[in-house]
C-alpha cells in the first residue's frame, strides 16, 4: 500500500468568511501591541493603537486570503472580521476529497470562548463536528471536557484568552483516542475524509489585561482576527498512490510532487499505481477489472492490485461482472468490452458468427478469425445454430442436399443441377453430367450415403499427422439422401436385453449427423453429440466430434448408413489408444425416437450388470 505525502491543503485556496473588516466602508479599529499580550506576567496591556481597515485599500485590507498565504513570507498578514460580530463562519471548500491530519489556527485576537470545527464529506450538503472548543464545555455544549474524560468531543485546552495574541487552536484527526489500524478502512475514511472544512466562532472574549480606564470605545476592540489557518492533509488515494499531480496555475503544465515536498497547491489528483485509475484511484484501470477493486491495505501493506482481464489483445477495456465472478468460484469476473478482430465472448475467445478460427495463428493475433467463404446458393441457412454460416472451428460450410465441398460450391458425385434447392440425384447407378444429368458411360460408380466414395480399397498409409477437420482438394463430400438401390446395408436391430448387454457397447449417444468425408482409406463422420447415455475410456462431451465407420459392402458402400441432418441413436465400440469412436456392422444405429432412447436408458440402468 502507498501513502501520498502530507501538505498544507489551505495553500492557494481562499476561505469564505461571513464578514471582513471594512468590506462596506472604512472602519476604525483598535488593538494592543502584541509584545505586551503574550504572557500573564505583563503588568498591563499598554497603550492601544488604532488604525483603519478598508477592503479596497491594499495597505489597509485584512482579507480572508491573508489567513492562507505563506506564513513565512508574510508573518504579519491577517484576516479580521467586522466589528461587533459574535458569530463568524470561516469555510474552506475543496474541489475534491482529501484526507485530514490536523488543523492549526493562529489568532491575532484573543481566541474565542466557544467555537466548533466541522467537516463535510458531501460538498457542503451536510456537516458533522470534528471538535468543540470552549472555556466551559459542560455549560456551553453539554459535553464533558476531554481534560477530564479522554476522547470527549469537547476541550477547553485552546480556549483561554491568554495569550491574547498568537494563541493557537490545534486539532489532530488522529489522536490516542482515535486509533486507526488501517487508514483506508471505512472507519478511517469516515473520520479523515472531507470535502469542506469550517470554523464556527461563536463567542468573543476580551484580553484580561483590559482595564476599566479604556480611552477608546470598547466596540473598536470587538472583532475576531486570525494570522494563519493551516490545514494539513494529503490526497485521498485509497493506498494506490504515493505521488500527487500538482498544478501551478490555470493553464500551466502539471508536475509530480515528490514525497516530502510542500510546494504548490494540493489539487487532489493521485498518480495511481497498482493498475488503478481515477482522481482517487477509486477504480480499476479500463483493462484491469478481472476481480473486484479494493483499497490498499494500510495494516498489512498488501497492495491489492487490480488484475488484467484476459481479452487476448482483442479489447481495450473490460468490466467486472458479479455473476461471472461468482460462477467462476471467485476466480475471474472480467467481461471484455467491444471485442475487436471479429471475436466475441467474455474473453473475446471465439470467432463471431460468419467467421472461423485460423488454427495456424495464436488466439491473440488480429487475423485469428477468418470470414466464412460459403457459396450463397449452395449453403444451408438452417443449421443447428442459425447464426453460423460455417463451422467456427473448421470453416466448413453447411451445404444443402446433394451439395459438396468446403464452400458448398459444387454437386456431390452422383448429383447434378446445382441451384437454389441444392443438387438432384442422378437417375442412374453411376455418375452423371452435373449440368444436364445425362448418365455417364464409364465404369459404374456407387454413391455412398455416409462417407462419399471409397474408390479403391487399397492399403495406403494413413497420414496420421494430417490436421484434424482438414479438407483436401480431392475429397468428395457426402450424400444428403439415402438411395437403397445403390447401397444396401444389413442393419443391427435392438433385440432382447441380454442381446444388447452381450454386445458390451463402449458408448451410447444421441447424435445429429453433420457431414461425412472420404479420407481415402477410411471414412470420417462429423456429428453433434446431443446426449451421452454411456461412455467408456474415451471422454465424450456434448459438442462436435468425429466417429469412424469400419465396415463396407462388396459394392464399396460404407455401413451402417447415416444420413446428414438426421438424429440417431448410436451404440458402438471405441479405440482408447487413439481416442476414436467406432461404428461397424455390430453397432446399433437407429433414427432417434424418444421411446427408443428411454428403452435403451432403462436397459443401461437396470439390465446390464
Amino acid at each position: 500500500a502507498c501513502n501520498p505525502p502530507v501538505g498544507n491543503l489551505a495553500t492557494g485556496r481562499t476561505p469564505v468568511t461571513t464578514t471582513t473588516c471594512g468590506q462596506n466602508s472604512t472602519e476604525l479599529y483598535c488593538f494592543y501591541p502584541g509584545q505586551n499580550l503574550l504572557h500573564h506576567s505583563s503588568p498591563g496591556c499598554g497603550q492601544p493603537r488604532c488604525t483603519k481597515c478598508n477592503t479596497n485599500q491594499p495597505d489597509n485590507s485584512h482579507l480572508p486570503a491573508d489567513m492562507t498565504d505563506d506564513f513565512f513570507a508574510n508573518p504579519n498578514s491577517w484576516w479580521q472580521s467586522a466589528q461587533g460580530v459574535h458569530r463568524e463562519e470561516i469555510r474552506l471548500d475543496f474541489e475534491t476529497e482529501f484526507y485530514l491530519t490536523h488543523v492549526i489556527a493562529v489568532f491575532k485576537s484573543p481566541r474565542p470562548a466557544a467555537m466548533v470545527l466541522e467537516r463535510s464529506q458531501d460538498y457542503g450538503q451536510t456537516w458533522r463536528p470534528y471538535k468543540y472548543f470552549s472555556v466551559n464545555c459542560t455549560a456551553t455544549f453539554g459535553l464533558q471536557d476531554d481534560l477530564i474524560e479522554e476522547g470527549s468531543m469537547c476541550t477547553s485546552r485552546y480556549s483561554d484568552a491568554v495569550p491574547c495574541t498568537r494563541g493557537e487552536v490545534i486539532y489532530r484527526a488522529l489522536s490516542p483516542a482515535n486509533k486507526i489500524e488501517d487508514p483506508y478502512s471505512p472507519e478511517a475514511q469516515d473520520l479523515l475524509k472531507l470535502t469542506n472544512l469550517r470554523l464556527l466562532l461563536l463567542k468573543r472574549q476580551e484580553c484580561p489585561c483590559h482595564g476599566s480606564g479604556l480611552v477608546e470605545k470598547p466596540q473598536r476592540f470587538a472583532h475576531y482576527a486570525i494570522y494563519d489557518l493551516i490545514i494539513r492533509g494529503s490526497c485521498f488515494c485509497n493506498g494506490h498512490a504515493e505521488e500527487e499531480l500538482h498544478v501551478l496555475a490555470p493553464g500551466s503544465v502539471g508536475f509530480l510532487r515528490e514525497p516530502g515536498s510542500c510546494v504548490g497547491i494540493v489539487h487532489g489528483k493521485c498518480v495511481c499505481r497498482h493498475n488503478t485509475a481515477g482522481d482517487h484511484c477509486e477504480k480499476c484501470a479500463p483493462l484491469y477489472n478481472d476481480q473486484p477493486w479494493k483499497p490498499g491495505d494500510g495494516k498489512t501493506g498488501a497492495p491489492n492490485e487490480c488484475r488484467k482481464c484476459r481479452c487476448h489483445n482483442h479489447a481495450e477495456s473490460c468490466r467486472f461482472d458479479l455473476g461471472v465472478w461468482l460462477a467462476s468460484g471467485k476466480r475471474s469476473g472480467g467481461v471484455c468490452d467491444n471485442c475487436k478482430h471479429n471475436t466475441e465472448g467474455h474473453r473475446c475467445q471465439r470467432c463471431k458468427p460468419g467467421f472461423y478460427r485460423d488454427r495456424g495463428k495464436p488466439m491473440s493475433s488480429p487475423e485469428v478469425c477468418k470470414p466464412c467463404a460459403c457459396q450463397p446458393m449452395g449453403s444451408a441457412n438452417a443449421t443447428f445454430s442459425s447464426s453460423w454460416r460455417c463451422h467456427p472451428r473448421t470453416g466448413f460450410c453447411y451445404c444443402k442436399p446433394g451439395v459438396a465441398g468446403p464452400k458448398c460450391d459444387r454437386c456431390l458425385v452422383g448429383y447434378w443441377g446445382f441451384g437454389e434447392n441444392g443438387c438432384r440425384p442422378c437417375d442412374c447407378a453411376r455418375d452423371c453430367d452435373q449440368r444436364t444429368g445425362t448418365c455417364s458411360k464409364g465404369e459404374p460408380f456407387f454413391n455412398i450415403p455416409i462417407g462419399g466414395r471409397i474408390p479403391d480399397l487399397i492399403q495406403t498409409p494413413t497420414n496420421e499427422s494430417e490436421e484434424e477437420w482438414r479438407w483436401n482438394d480431392h475429397e468428395q463430400g457426402f450424400s444428403a439422401l439415402r438411395h437403397p438401390e445403390k447401397c444396401v446395408c444389413k442393419e443391427k436391430v435392438l433385440g432382447s436385453v441380454s442381446d444388447f448387454c452381450q454386445m458390451k457397447y463402449a458408448y451410447v449417444i444421441k447424435a445429429r449427423i453433420l457431414s461425412a468425408h472420404d479420407k481415402g482409406t477410411h471414412a470420417e463422420v462429423v456429428v453433434k453429440v446431443k446426449k451421452v447415455l454411456k461412455s467408456g475410456k474415451v471422454k465424450i462431451a456434448r459438442s462436435n466430434r468425429s466417429i469412424y465407420p469400419e465396415s463396407w459392402t462388396n459394392r464399396g458402400c460404407t455401413c451402417p448408413i447415416l444420413n446428414p441432418g438426421t438424429d440417431y441413436l448410436i451404440a458402438g465400440q471405441e479405440d482408447s489408444r487413439t481416442g476414436k469412436l467406432l461404428v461397424n456392422m455390430n453397432s446399433l444405429v437407429k433414427p432417434w425416437k424418444a421411446y427408443l432412447g428411454k428403452q435403451v436408458s432403462d436397459i443401461l440402468r437396470t439390465g446390464c450388470k
